[in-house]
């Protein structure tokens, strides 16, 4: 991302104007890590180069070639999230584990995205989605101050509201339920006014809703965990065992910002299989990329990945609301 203005970012005025923001950068990594360090976290590092850099269906990955010492070429991709390579490692026992990794997402670009950015990721064997939200708030009163303002949005952290998203629907979208019009675009639609555009899908129709009616409600006051996600937008997490309409799934909004994704693991091989070939279904019908199955992460299922939560947390967006930074770039070194 270049920053805006004439200087480069090499200048010393363009450094100079960045440097509170960076400052504060280095200090809130610096917290971060003796926070997990203090809770019996163990750092770890996987690689970016992979062989499968996801299966979201929407995400584009950059692409590259890995020379073997045989002159093979084995095609790669930068990872778009270290989530495959680090249940590998809770598979092997591992234990509780995070990651501060960089990834990157073809296409993105703005102020509050970066093609290149860094992922906060922690998993812990046995946690539950109530322990992942109490342990992320205590991440955030560890390393943010009590208060918080990013882009003109003051939070404090005293507090936070959980939401799931069937209540968010009936709330802000004319007491439509989400749930029970799953897979009907036009019910939806009908549930929630909303005029339905011409080709839009249920899902095309639900992320609409969600980003221009819900969205700009939720953590402003205090931070809002929207949780239990329906079943469609399960993406790694597991259908809620006390209504399978729903996945044990939570975004975090803070600021305003969504911050973090977080899942309740889904740790069935088989169900997780079926789910990457109607992902792969779909990304192919839209024109996306394609790679190879990630058969690694399905053996490492298969061979017994414990229960566990997972989080990957925005830490440029981290940096932001904790330095009060308006734009992404205020806070990447170059």
């Amino acid at each position: 991302m270049t920053q805006r203005g004439s200087l480069p970012r090499f200048h010393p005025d363009s450094l100079a104007a960045r440097a509170p923001f960076l400052r504060r950068r280095a200090l809130l990594s610096q917290s971060v890590r003796a926070f997990f360090a203090t809770r019996g976290y163990g750092e770890v590092e996987t690689p970016y180069a992979v062989t499968a850099p996801g299966e979201e269906v929407h995400l584009r990955a950059f692409e590259t070639v890995h020379e073997l010492t045989d002159g093979q070429r084995v095609r790669k991709f930068l990872h778009t999230s270290p989530e495959f390579a680090m249940k590998k490692l809770l598979a092997a026992g591992s234990g509780p584990i995070f990651q501060m990794a960089r990834v990157w997402r073809n296409g993105e670009g703005s102020d509050l995205h970066a093609p290149e950015f860094t992922m906060l990721e922690w998993y812990r064997p046995g946690a539950s989605m109530d322990d992942l939200i109490g342990e992320t708030m205590a991440l955030l009163r560890a390393t943010l101050a009590p208060v918080v303002s990013c882009r003109g949005i003051t939070t404090p952290l005293d507090g936070f509201e959980r939401l799931s998203v069937a209540e968010a629907f009936a709330r802000y979208c004319n007491g439509a339920d989400v749930l029970a019009t799953a897979g009907d675009a036009a019910a939806l639609a009908g549930q929630a006014g909303a005029r339905l555009r011409e080709g839009e899908e249920w899902e095309d129709l639900f992320f609409r809703l969600l980003l221009e009616r819900i969205e700009p409600h939720l953590g402003r006051d205090c931070p809002t965990f929207l949780t239990h996600w329906p079943a469609a937008q399960a993406a790694l997490a597991r259908r809620d065992p006390a209504d399978p309409r729903v996945a044990e799934r939570f975004e975090l909004f803070v600021c305003g910002i969504e911050l973090a994704n977080a899942f309740v693991e889904l740790t069935d091989p088989a169900e997780q299989r079926a789910r990457f070939a109607e992902d792969r279904a779909r990304r192919a019908a839209l024109g996306g990329q394609d790679w190879d199955l990630d058969e690694d992460f399905l053996g490492a299922l298969e061979q017994g990945m414990p229960e566990a939560a997972g989080i990957a947390l925005g830490f440029d967006r981290l940096a932001m609301i904790a330095s009060g930074a308006s734009r992404i770039d205020q806070v990447l070194w170059l």
